[in-house]
């Protein structure tokens, strides 16, 4: 038996579906982000084993920790945004994908700030890292070089693996994956900053280790605090923008406009399209050029206007006698 409140609500959520193209971007997506978790199992593993009292190494080893933030973000939000929609939610649950963004963007600045406060102190108080000497299956050698070989190993992947999450982000308007793919940026450049660390200790530059660790934190920081501004834009409900810059507007906003003013019987229009997770909702008003619409014809429109993109999942139609004022957009 259904429970109460569980109905689907016929004609309020569209598109609950990818379109076919889409859903295999998304396969793909899917199968970059379990193996981006699998490859971060074996990282943390190799730099908590080889991290010693490094500031650079515990600073890294942490920020790895942390990349398994958003992909495990997007692979919850990604079994949550395609319930359909019921009583309580008649909108759908995309908007699940912008509560993932913000959880991970806040774990990033909160934790980037810690590691750079922290280095901070280190450095100020002047604490030398002491790198002693390691025996491995009996050949005894500098531990730095045991470190060095751990960064190492979380360098290269993490490029390969953000290359390739750049396509399907933008394709499939995911900003959880683009996050992903920025941290996945992050994580190279963190591993290349603690070999510099690990080596200046190493020839005798003590002040090097605490300098890479605040490097790195400030990085984090600066992903975190760019990705937050973005996420909570988006749950303010601010237009519509590009995955990669929230200054950009998105170009569905003026193709719906040319869309809408390409019916003959429309005599000026005016858009609001807000984010939704990796979907928009429009609010399309439109004045009759003869002061009389048909139901047929704003069904035309709406047509119209979902052609635009994809993207499009809420669209309403509304026949005004003049258009909203405020800081709309110019028709």
């Amino acid at each position: 038996m259904r429970r109460r409140g569980a109905e689907h609500v016929a004609g309020l959520a569209e598109r609950i579906e990818l379109p076919a193209s889409k859903r295999q971007v998304l396969q793909r997506a899917v199968r970059l982000e379990w193996l981006t978790i699998a490859f971060l199992v074996t990282a943390v593993a190799a730099m908590y084993a080889a991290a010693g009292s490094s500031q650079a190494m515990k600073a890294a080893w942490i920020e790895d920790l942390l990349s398994f933030l958003p992909p495990i973000a997007f692979l919850v939000t990604n079994r949550v945004r395609s319930k359909e929609p019921t009583v309580e939610h008649p909108y759908g649950f995309h908007r699940s994908v912008s509560i993932g963004y913000l959880v991970a963007a806040t774990a990033l600045l909160l934790m980037g700030s810690f590691l750079v406060v922290e280095s901070g102190l280190a450095l100020a108080a002047a604490e030398r890292t002491p790198i002693g000497l390691v025996t491995v299956f009996g050949h005894t050698f500098w531990a730095g070089w045991l470190m060095v070989a751990a960064l190492t190993y979380t360098l290269v992947p993490p490029v390969l693996l953000g290359r390739a999450k750049l396509g399907p982000a933008r394709e499939l308007h995911d900003k959880v994956l683009y996050a992903d793919a920025d941290m996945n940026k992050a994580d190279w450049q963190t591993a290349a900053a603690g070999i510099v660390g690990v080596l200046g200790i190493g020839i005798g530059l003590w002040w090097l280790d605490a300098v890479a660790a605040i490097l790195i934190g400030a990085s984090v920081a600066h992903d975190g605090w760019r990705n937050l501004r973005t996420a909570l834009g988006d749950l303010m409900d601010s237009r519509a923008s590009v995955h990669d810059d929230w200054r950009t507007v998105h170009p569905a906003v003026d193709g719906i406009r040319d869309a809408v003013m390409a019916h003959g019987g429309v005599a000026a229009v005016q858009v609001r399209v807000r984010e939704e997770g990796h979907v928009f909702h429009a609010e399309v008003f439109v004045v009759p050029g003869d002061e009389r619409i048909a139901l047929g014809e704003l069904e035309d429109i709406r047509d119209a206007v979902r052609a635009v993109d994809w993207k499009l999942h809420h669209v309403v139609v509304v026949p005004v006698r003049t258009l909203p004022v405020g800081n709309l957009p110019s028709p």
